[in-house]
């Protein structure tokens, strides 16, 4: 199971519409636990991809390695990515199940269509190098709230 916030789930949606026609990519902090993983940073990067930006998607590997160091820095992990498939299902393909290395990690995808993101499905990649395979998994929307309430 993922669990993301809403003001989380809003941005990586928003930013699958900002960057249509092109794929957005980005990566998710939090913590994982027997339960799954929870999501409590969400950091957009560049979609680097010259040949196929509007199918493929690429993170700069220094993105990857600087959300690494953050992640560390607070006690987290990278527990997921995300990234957009214009006007196409928000469903794996295997050019994403071929590039996916971070095993039990989400891989959130948002379908957007015509410039409107339409649905948002998360995948956990489970297995090795040698025989992995993608399963969907539920996406828990979490209603945040102040920490403290309005005086």
């Amino acid at each position: 199971m993922l669990r993301i916030g809403q003001a989380d789930y809003t941005l990586l949606r928003w930013e699958a519409e900002r960057s249509y026609p092109r794929e957005c990519c980005g990566i998710l902090l939090g913590t994982m636990g027997m339960n799954g993983r929870t999501v409590n940073l969400t950091l957009t990067c560049d979609n680097v991809r010259t040949d196929d930006a509007q199918r493929r998607y690429s993170i700069r590997p220094e993105q990857v390695i600087a959300a690494f160091k953050l992640a560390r820095s607070r006690g987290e992990n990278i527990v997921g990515f995300y990234h957009s498939h214009p006007d196409h299902p928000a469903h794996y393909s295997k050019t994403d199940l071929i590039e996916a290395h971070w095993f039990d990690c989400s891989y959130v995808i948002t379908s957007v269509e015509q410039g409107r993101a339409t649905v948002t499905e998360s995948f956990v990649l489970l297995g090795t190098e040698e025989a992995k395979s993608f399963d969907q998994e539920e996406m828990e929307i979490l209603d945040q709230r102040p920490l403290h309430p309005p005086l």
